[in-house]
């Protein structure tokens, strides 16, 4: 595993603790359709989220929630769109952003509908 994936990793694994410490219950982890890919699905009440995580080591290039691409939120949007349809889901939706910096204490950031 590369540097960068084990980086991915980790930050993704801090981010499913983040939200079951915050009462919010994993679903699926890395669902995939198409060449699209949701990091974190969760549900909270009647809420899903489809939760993409970036994670950094560093914040020299700028803050991890920066580099969520219009491209990428497309494929997103869509990997989306198959989970509902398949789940038959009939709850709210919200497309958050957990943005994780590790370092000798992660920090760990959850921005709430951040994509659209």
């Amino acid at each position: 595993m590369s540097e960068n994936n084990s980086t991915g990793k980790k930050g993704e694994d801090l981010a499913a603790e983040f939200l079951i410490r915050n009462g919010y219950e994993i679903l699926r982890r890395n669902f995939t359709f198409r060449r699209s890919e949701i990091d974190i699905i969760a549900y909270k009440g009647d809420w899903l989220l489809f939760v993409e995580v970036k994670t950094r080591s560093t914040t020299d290039f700028g803050h991890p929630e920066e580099f969520v691409e219009k491209a990428q939120a497309s494929r997103i949007m869509l990997a989306a769109e198959e989970f509902i349809f398949t789940t038959n889901w009939r709850g709210h939706i919200r497309f958050d952003i957990i943005s994780v910096q590790i370092g000798t204490q992660p920090e760990i950031v959850h921005f709430e509908d951040a994509i659209n």
